[in-house]
């Protein structure tokens, strides 16, 4: 069977926010032993839908790839992760087929054996990159007017940016209304498009990745709401 994804986004009530923290490397033991489970990464996030360097110690996330649906239906039952995720003060969480795109994250690549998706209703986009120190500097003073942008763009359903230890390794998780939105921004917005020559000419990146998923199950809710309801049929 073809593999899938997930994408898991949990905030805790204020007086767990250092516990959150913790978690991010406390959960690296428990996870890395899950059957089934090919690729993961634990991620801290920005705060609210801001995309720049910003960090939101309530609200922690989780993408996964697994081997199949049965793998990620076990984890959920049986691990004690998903269980303390139902005690959160909220949590949201979306299975993910594959659509394209390109480049590695931390050498691999997650898209590889996914089951293919349908580009027909919203996409879900994961874009992460490894910031070169050299090159921080400018890719912090350019991510703020893209970050406005983002957040301004039509089709734009939810965003948050994601991130993990060190410094520099960060990225967003976005979902949109159509992949034709999708690239109306990508393309289309003038802030982002400047950013994207400048990360290709002053090569700001040690690594990067561009992917693109069909949301195809969504369950809980982010910022008080499931932002796929009613779009997935």
């Amino acid at each position: 069977m073809a593999r899938v994804a997930s994408f898991h986004l949990v905030r805790e009530r204020p007086w767990r926010a250092p516990l959150a923290m913790a978690r991010l490397g406390t959960d690296r033991l428990r996870v890395g032993g899950v059957d089934g489970l090919v690729f993961w990464r634990l991620l801290g996030t920005g705060r609210g839908d801001d995309t720049g360097p910003s960090a939101d110690p309530r609200r922690t996330a989780m993408f996964a790839v697994w081997d199949d649906e049965a793998a990620l239906d076990a984890f959920l039952a049986e691990s004690a992760i998903p269980r303390r995720w139902e005690r959160a003060e909220e949590s949201w969480h979306v299975r993910l087929r594959g659509v394209g795109g390109h480049g590695t994250w931390r050498g691999i690549d997650p898209l590889d054996g996914l089951a293919p998706g349908s580009a027909d209703g919203p996409v879900a986009v994961i874009t992460r990159a490894d910031v070169r120190l050299r090159s921080w500097r400018a890719f912090r003073r350019a991510g703020e007017p893209v970050s406005a942008e983002l957040r301004r763009a039509e089709g734009l359903l939810a965003v948050v940016g994601i991130g993990e230890a060190p410094v520099g390794r960060l990225g967003t998780f976005s979902l949109w209304r159509s992949i034709a939105d999708m690239r109306r921004f990508a393309t289309g917005l003038p802030e982002h498009r400047e950013v994207v020559r400048r990360t290709r000419v002053e090569q700001w990146y040690g690594e990067e990745l561009f992917a693109r998923f069909e949301p195809y199950d969504s369950s809980g809710s982010w910022g008080g709401s499931d932002p796929l309801a009613q779009r997935i049929p």
